[in-house]
């Protein structure tokens, strides 16, 4: 049970990853109609510019946070505004074949800035474990050390504590934004139709452009948290990103709620899945788990596509 329990736990840090990145997608595709396959990009410049505010500036880790999200949110914008704005008017589908440009694009930029080194975006608390139900012991004796290992309870990195609680906040703070704030009204009714929107005096431009800073700030959030990982990241882990995509199919492409229900489930099933398959069903091979989200989207998709 506890074992099962540790697991829900990492799987719900995970997936509330995976919804800060679905959350991203949603409101790019409520505002534009565009599928935004840039995304991972704006994650791992998060990470990147969170390991260098930490280890290289040596700043405390809410600055890197604060940091890490104005540049993937000022990036994005840039992005929108060179490149996605001459779109406007063309098929989505031809949008969306440019933001795969972008993510090809931005892989070899970042690629070049991180180079072949493993990053670290810092530890938001300085600790590791906390253990719930059991002693901390080293060598047989209890101590009370945080760094200690966990013996007879439950075991709960505080990594995925702090993706949790970061998301979690993020999240509710841009729901209660969208349904108060001025920005947030336009952003709903030009997503509801953007050709009455413009004729009621709203600028679509700037909604576009806003969207994209939201999403490129969650993205770079969800960066921050991927570089939490114990021994650091790659340039590589941007590929990390993708599997939002089955969290949006799940929840719905236009649905906040979805993307975040979608984020939640994907990242639980993975996570269980790493622990349980290799015992239960070895025949399915190693790394089983990375695949797992993308069968939950091919069993939706068959089932119940609508």
């Amino acid at each position: 049970m506890t074992t099962f329990i540790s697991a829900v736990i990492s799987g719900l840090g995970l997936g509330a990853v995976y919804s800060l990145i679905a959350v991203g997608f949603v409101i790019i595709f409520r505002a534009t109609g565009v599928l935004n396959f840039a995304q991972p990009v704006f994650m791992i410049f998060g990470t990147y510019v969170s390991y260098v505010v930490t280890s290289q500036w040596g700043l405390p880790f809410p600055v890197a946070v604060v940091c890490a999200i104005a540049a993937g949110a000022l990036v994005a914008m840039g992005t929108e505004r060179i490149a996605m704005r001459p779109m406007v008017g063309r098929p989505s589908f031809a949008a969306a074949l440019v933001t795969i440009g972008l993510f090809a694009a931005g892989i070899v930029v970042t690629t070049k800035l991180i180079g072949h080194n493993v990053i670290n975006s810092g530890d938001p608390w300085g600790m590791t474990n906390i253990c719930l139900g059991g002693e901390r012991r080293v060598d047989g004796a209890v101590i009370a050390g945080m760094q200690a290992p966990c013996i007879g309870g439950v075991t709960i990195n505080y990594t995925d504590i702090a993706k949790i609680v970061f998301a979690t906040a993020a999240i509710a703070a841009l729901g209660w934004w969208l349904g108060r704030s001025r920005y947030g009204l336009a952003m709903r009714a030009t997503a509801m139709d953007q050709e009455v929107a413009q004729a009621q005096g709203i600028r679509a431009g700037a909604v576009f452009s806003v969207s994209w800073g939201i999403a490129g700030g969650l993205a770079a959030l969800a960066g921050v948290h991927v570089g939490m990982a114990p021994g650091g990241v790659s340039a590589l882990a941007a590929f990390i990103a993708l599997k939002a995509l089955p969290a949006i199919i799940l929840g719905g492409l236009d649905s906040v709620k979805g993307a975040v229900i979608g984020g939640v489930i994907i990242g639980v099933v993975e996570t269980l899945t790493k622990v349980y398959q290799p015992g239960v069903a070895p025949w399915l091979g190693a790394n089983f788990d990375i695949v797992m989200p993308y069968l939950v989207m091919l069993i939706v998709l068959m089932i119940r596509p609508y």
